[in-house]
């Protein structure tokens, strides 16, 4: 079914307004017509100047394909995408509707068995298919987190290995004003990963760099129950070896201080794989 906005109004008064001015020439106040069908266009151009949506584009800089999940957030509908494939030195886009506030991360070692279900060595998401559908992904995996203000306000954005580590990220805009720095985590966290956060394939490679959370369920490195606030949950041993890899990612719940981006204006996106 469709839906009637005010610039489909807008059309139909205009339409009425030019009969009656067609029809009855000594019409009366054509100049009473004249302001409604300008007060009535204004409407109807700042009703469509307020559909602001941002254009997330994804480059893969990796040797290898991976597949990009996406996540909207606040049980709001889901991108007009949810997984995709990205061949290595390929790029897409997507739009996002503002408001917004989501997630996004590559899966990696990605495959499809003799039944038909998808699966991936990291940043699964458990759908059994390439979109994800509103899943999120299995950590560890490297996450791009962005909430996209409405009205062309200020946005946040950052790079998050809260979750752990699967492959370098990066997040950068483009247009937009104010701060609106690039996020980055170039390294390789895998290469310094301590064996008891790594999580490696069947030839035994480190595939992927659990956090301390995930990987021994702690309250001290979860910053839950005793631990649960800023002062009671600093950094680790495990959280700083990701910090000193990637000091501009979160590398644990309470790292807000470098992790966090602003940029305003409405701008777009662009999400690197292995930037």
């Amino acid at each position: 079914s469709s839906t009637t906005t005010p610039a489909h109004l807008c059309i139909y008064i205009i339409y009425i307004e030019i009969i009656k001015l067609i029809t009855s020439p000594i019409y009366p106040s054509i100049m009473k017509t004249l302001s409604l069908m300008i007060s009535c266009l204004a409407l109807a151009s700042l009703f469509l100047s307020g559909a602001q949506s941002a254009r997330i584009t994804f480059t893969n800089k990796c040797p290898n394909t991976v597949w990009p999940g996406t996540l909207t957030a606040d049980q709001k509908p889901q991108l007009s995408t949810t997984g995709f494939e990205l061949a290595s030195g390929a790029s897409t886009s997507l739009d996002a509707q503002a408001p917004w506030i989501g997630r996004f991360w590559a899966r990696t070692g990605c495959t499809t068995d003799t039944s038909g279900r998808f699966s991936c060595a990291t940043g699964d998401c458990a759908s059994g298919q390439v979109a994800c559908n509103g899943n999120g992904a299995i950590p560890p995996a490297s996450l791009v987190e962005i909430n996209i203000a409405a009205n062309s306000g200020q946005d946040f954005y950052d790079v998050s290995l809260v979750d752990g580590f699967n492959l370098p990220v990066s997040v950068s805009t483009e247009g937009g004003n104010g701060d609106c720095q690039t996020s980055s985590c170039p390294a390789n966290v895998n290469a310094v990963c301590p064996a008891e956060l790594q999580l490696k394939a069947a030839d035994g490679s480190v595939i992927a760099c659990k956090s301390a959370c995930t990987a021994l369920n702690q309250p001290q490195y979860c910053c839950t129950g005793d631990f649960s606030t800023p002062e009671t949950c600093p950094p680790t041993n495990y959280s700083l070896i990701f910090e000193n890899q990637c000091p501009q990612a979160y590398s644990y719940a309470y790292d807000d201080v470098n992790s966090t981006f602003t940029c305003s204006g409405a701008p777009n996106y662009v999400i690197t794989f292995c930037p």
